[in-house]
């Protein structure tokens, strides 16, 4: 009997675009019938794009879904497909996976897990589905899951694969990126081959989603655990894989709730050779974060209807990382950079945003505003009074150069991008209406110490100095006064970092944040500084998700918090 060859189609689709989710899909069934495959599968809620959040709540939406996999079943032809779409079913909404065989829909599969935590809010719209649902091709049995569903030990899923004698689980799943989450999904797959004593085909989506990331790398695990393949990461893919199961066809009758459909085995469209599958190379973290970084900020510019981008360049790391990846994400030709000096702003800085605009091939703009903050301070002296402005007339600064980046903006349809790092947002040394002003922040999950080493490898990866080593080298200032350091306000980044680590990513509390050698002085201030700066944060763009708690879709804390255990 010939190998059954199964296609894993790791597709960037686009929430909402049911038509053009629908061309994708039927380009992917086209390539896959090309290669002689008999069995296609698509990621998680391939149909609408995925996380669709509350255009589930739209009954039109639902209904247009339905109607897509109607008219996607004929592009079938030849083919097992199985596509992930929301089912609105018996008064009740469905994760679900579409099963079509050669030109008909044959019956759905409904998730059974359904995660309520960090970025997932399925609860919030799915009812949970019950029961195992089986594929039998002509003796070759396929279990049919989706996503979290392989990831309890305890839901009955391998048990139920093992009874029914299934040779091949397929998992279509939507799993966000965070850094080192591959190692995480490898373990979870393999558990799941080794408990049910299948083949897993995991199949994940790719591509960019307001601030979310997915970086494909779907994987063939044997029923021992040993990776037969894994594909590319932050790109689209056809993964191939030739399976030779030993044809079973006395398939015991599942009872209720388990379901069991009776195929036939199609044969290729052309004729084929045994494929070899490739297991992809992992990356590091650091070139995993830089890729995340392309891909999502790629997606969320070009996905909502923008071709260029601006950003100010103060000649500081943070603006330079931000405009590496936007140059590698768009092309140079779409990437407008802004220097924006007062009198504060040294020489060295300015000539570093010069040089880096070089070195990138942007188009670099000047708009100097010390006249124009000269104009503000003087309309507003009779109301803000005698003495040192202070923070008052550092922020003033801020906020003239937003306003000239959103001017910029209103004035050629660019996207403003803004600049912060993950640092600086938690602990709010960031200007409201000022450099937290545009439209998508790429690197606002990054923390300063990790867009140090993203700066250092964007160098290595391009072979030459793209980062001058001065804007690398020199001690971090946000240049709102004379002779200002980040220090002046701040711990140092390597002190401040782990501090924040443990306090937003991991929710400890001051105490035991205390208990792992931080000076508590230090982390009484940081612990502060965080919690009264949420506000900021809930007004700030969306960004890059790198690590595993982002602010925003990860972390939801209220404004109003009187919580401090262990600090009063």
């Amino acid at each position: 009997m010939r190998p059954l060859r199964i296609a894993q189609a790791q597709i960037n689709p686009t929430v909402g675009d049911l038509a053009g989710n629908l061309e994708l899909i039927r380009h992917y069934l086209d390539w896959a019938r090309d290669e002689g495959a008999e069995l296609v599968t698509f990621p998680e809620l391939a149909v609408s794009g995925y996380p669709p959040e509350d255009l589930l709540l739209k009954p039109r939406f639902l209904a247009d879904c339905k109607q897509a996999v109607k008219d996607l079943a004929p592009h079938t032809r030849g083919l097992t497909v199985v596509v992930g779409y929301p089912l609105a079913q018996g008064g009740e909404l469905y994760n679900a996976a579409a099963i079509l065989h050669h030109g008909r829909v044959v019956g759905p599969y409904r998730k059974q897990e359904l995660p309520n935590y960090g970025v997932f809010d399925e609860k919030r719209y799915f009812s949970p589905g019950r029961g195992c649902v089986v594929v039998d091709l002509e003796g070759i049995r396929v279990l049919v899951t989706i996503c979290e569903d392989i990831w309890l030990e305890d839901n009955g899923l391998g048990d139920c694969a093992r009874k029914l004698g299934v040779h091949v689980t397929l998992n279509i799943s939507g799993s966000p990126f965070y850094a080192g989450k591959l190692a995480l999904r490898q373990r979870i797959v393999e558990s799941f081959a080794r408990r049910s004593g299948s083949v897993v085909c995991y199949n994940n989506l790719v591509g960019g989603q307001d601030e979310l990331v997915f970086d494909g790398g779907s994987l063939v695990m044997s029923p021992k655990g040993r990776l037969l393949a894994r594909a590319r990461r932050f790109q689209p893919d056809l993964q191939l894989v030739d399976l030779e199961p030993r044809p079973n066809p006395r398939l015991p009758a599942p009872r209720a709730p388990h379901k069991a459909y009776r195929l036939s085995r199609l044969e290729p469209a052309r004729p084929r050779e045994r494929v070899h599958p490739v297991v992809h190379p992992e990356m590091d973290g650091v070139e995993e974060v830089f890729a995340a970084l392309v891909l999502g900020t790629r997606d969320y510019v070009t996905k909502n209807g923008f071709q260029s981008v601006v950003l100010g360049l103060s000649g500081g790391i943070d603006s330079a990382l931000t405009a590496v990846v936007a140059v590698e994400a768009l092309g140079r030709e779409q990437v407008v950079g802004v220097t924006m000096p007062s009198q504060y702003t040294s020489r060295e800085t300015f000539g570093d945003a010069e040089r880096l605009a070089r070195n990138l091939g942007i188009r670099l703009l000047t708009v100097p505003i010390g006249r124009i903050l000269g104009a503000y301070l003087t309309e507003m002296a009779p109301v803000l009074g005698e003495g040192d402005l202070g923070v008052t007339a550092e922020n003033l600064q801020a906020r003239i150069r937003g306003n000239i980046l959103m001017a910029l903006s209103n004035r050629f349809g660019w996207l403003v991008l803004t600049t912060g790092n993950k640092s600086e947002t938690a602990v709010g040394y960031c200007t409201l209406y000022g450099d937290m002003a545009g439209g998508f922040a790429v690197i606002k999950d990054v923390p300063k110490t990790l867009v140090y080493e993203l700066a250092r490898f964007a160098n290595r990866r391009a072979g030459r100095e793209l980062i001058p080593a001065s804007i690398i080298e020199r001690p971090p200032s946000a240049e709102l006064r004379p002779d200002q350091k980040d220090t002046d306000s701040l711990p140092p980044y390597e002190v401040l970092d782990p501090i924040l680590a443990s306090y937003v990513e991991e929710d400890k509390v001051y105490d035991e944040v205390v208990a792992e050698g931080h000076d508590p002085e230090v982390v009484r201030r940081v612990v502060r500084m965080v919690d009264l700066n949420e506000y900021k944060r809930r007004q700030a763009p969306p960004g890059v998700k790198i690590t595993p708690k982002a602010f925003g879709r990860d972390r939801r804390l209220p404004i109003t918090n009187h919580y401090h255990p262990g600090w009063e």
